[in-house]
C-alpha cells in the first residue's frame, strides 16, 4: 500500500495543528489557575536567540498553509502575524486548519515530482514536491511545534508526549 502525498501532508499537518492547539487550551488553563499573565507565556523564549513562543505557533501555521498551498498549486493566505494572546493564536490555528481542510486530495496527489522553489536568505532553494515535503515542510512544522511544547513544558504547563503526540 503506498501513501499518497496528499495523505503523508494535509491529515498531518492537520493532526499536528489540533494537538498544538489542544496544548494552547492547556496553557490558557495554566494561565488562569496560576493567575499569571499570559504574556509570560506568549513572549518566552527558550534562549535569547530563538524566537518566542508567539512566533513558533506563527511559524508552524505558515509551514502547514505553504507546504499545502505549494504542493496544490493554490494562492497561499497570509496571515499578518499580530497575534498575541493564546485565544489570538488558536484562532490562527484553526483558520490554518480550515484551509488545509479546504484542498482537496486531487490538488497534492500526484506532486512528488513537482518543482517547489523557496527563496531563503536570498537563494532559491529547489526541490521536488516529495523532497520538499519530506525534508523541509515536515521537519520545519515539527520544529516550530516542538519548540512551543518546549517553551509551555519549561514554564510548568502539565503537558506531555501524550499531548504533542495527540490521544
Amino acid at each position: 500500500m503506498s501513501l499518497s502525498m496528499y495523505q503523508a501532508s494535509a491529515p498531518r499537518f492537520v493532526a499536528m495543528l489540533s494537538n498544538l492547539s489542544a496544548i494552547l487550551d492547556k496553557a490558557q488553563a495554566y494561565v488562569d489557575m496560576k493567575k499569571i499573565k499570559p504574556e509570560a507565556l506568549t513572549t518566552f523564549r527558550l534562549y535569547p536567540d530563538m524566537l518566542p513562543f508567539t512566533s513558533q505557533i506563527q511559524i508552524a501555521c505558515d509551514s502547514a498553509k505553504g507546504a499545502v498551498a505549494r504542493l496544490a498549486g493554490v494562492e497561499n493566505p497570509r496571515h499578518e502575524d499580530t497575534e498575541q494572546t493564546l485565544a489570538e493564536l488558536k484562532a490562527r490555528i484553526a483558520k490554518t486548519i480550515a484551509f488545509i481542510e479546504s484542498v482537496k486530495p486531487a490538488q497534492i496527489d500526484g506532486t512528488e515530482d513537482k518543482e517547489i522553489t523557496l527563496k531563503i536568505g536570498g537563494k532559491d532553494l529547489v526541490f521536488k514536491g516529495a523532497q520538499y515535503l519530506q525534508t523541509f515542510a515536515m521537519p520545519n512544522l515539527y520544529f516550530h511545534v516542538t519548540a512551543a511544547y518546549l517553551i509551555l513544558r519549561h514554564n510548568g504547563v502539565e503537558i506531555g508526549k501524550r499531548d504533542f503526540l495527540g490521544g
